[in-house]
């Protein structure tokens, strides 16, 4: 592990593949002073990126081969292999001794897997899944849970801190992925049970602000704060609140959950609701 970097912040040479709504404003915060070479598989998503200094590569391949750092965020399990397998993907130009930090949801088993390839490369892996959003990711404010080694989470954490509010080390490879998953599902679950609260309350005649607000001020544990009332019961804006990707959260957390045998009967309930 002494070949990784440690704790190095700025200055250093980072490779970001996958520059769409999320990977785009993480690798903008990451160009203060550092030489950042990025892809993506439609270009023109990159051109705001690349005018503010991003340095344009074909392939990730040729971005992992310029870096120091590299980073990912893709979609799922299968643009993840995609983009890291194959002659032109990250393992082909993966550095020995570099740093290579995964911050897509994907399956904790898919990641681990991949650990190890990394690793047969000489390099190090973690996998840093996010919470919070692309208005988080934009502001810096994401939570990051991290999975790997302790080496690798320490090289990992000042650029991560760059990203993020809060850093958390779950544990290892795919356990990052995994308390990302067990976090999701909880607040699907409670989020669920709000809007149908507000919704029964409201058939029978409440405001629902006014149900919401008492949510907030007598649950031990409100899904929604405060502060984002508004935005939860603005119909307009649930597209922020990227309904897809929380379903996408539940469907990983079921599969993996039924991998080991454990049943999640309320996270079932929350996956068949409407």
């Amino acid at each position: 592990m002494g070949g990784i970097m440690q704790g190095r912040q700025l200055g250093t040479r980072i490779g970001f593949v996958g520059l769409g709504s999320m990977g785009g404003p993480l690798a903008g915060r990451l160009l203060y002073r550092n030489r950042v070479f990025g892809t993506n598989r439609t270009r023109s998503k990159a051109s705001a990126l690349i005018d503010q200094g991003l340095i344009w590569r074909d392939t990730p391949r040729e971005v992992a081969a310029a870096a120091d750092v590299v980073f990912s965020m893709v979609t799922d399990d299968g643009a993840l292999d995609a983009i890291t397998s194959g002659p032109d993907g990250i393992l082909a130009g993966l550095q020995p001794g570099a740093l290579y930090i995964d911050m897509s949801t994907v399956a904790p088993g898919a990641s681990r897997e991949l650990a190890g390839r990394v690793c047969s490369a000489g390099a190090t892996m973690v996998d840093a899944p996010v919470s919070g959003g692309v208005p988080a990711a934009e502001t810096g404010t994401l939570a990051i849970m991290v999975g790997g080694t302790e080496a690798g989470y320490r090289a990992a954490e000042a650029l991560l801190l760059r990203l993020g509010r809060k850093v958390t080390h779950a544990g290892g490879n795919g356990h990052g992925l995994l308390l990302d998953l067990a976090l999701n599902l909880s607040t699907a679950a409670q989020l669920v049970a709000f809007h149908e609260g507000v919704t029964l309350a409201a058939r029978g005649g409440i405001d629902p602000m006014v149900t919401a607000r008492a949510m907030t001020e007598f649950a031990t544990w409100p899904a929604v704060p405060k502060s984002r009332l508004p935005l939860a019961l603005d119909l307009r804006q649930q597209a922020g609140c990227d309904v897809a990707r929380m379903r996408k959260g539940i469907r990983l957390a079921l599969e993996t959950a039924h991998a080991s045998g454990l049943p999640l009967p309320m996270t079932g309930a929350v996956d068949r609701s409407d």
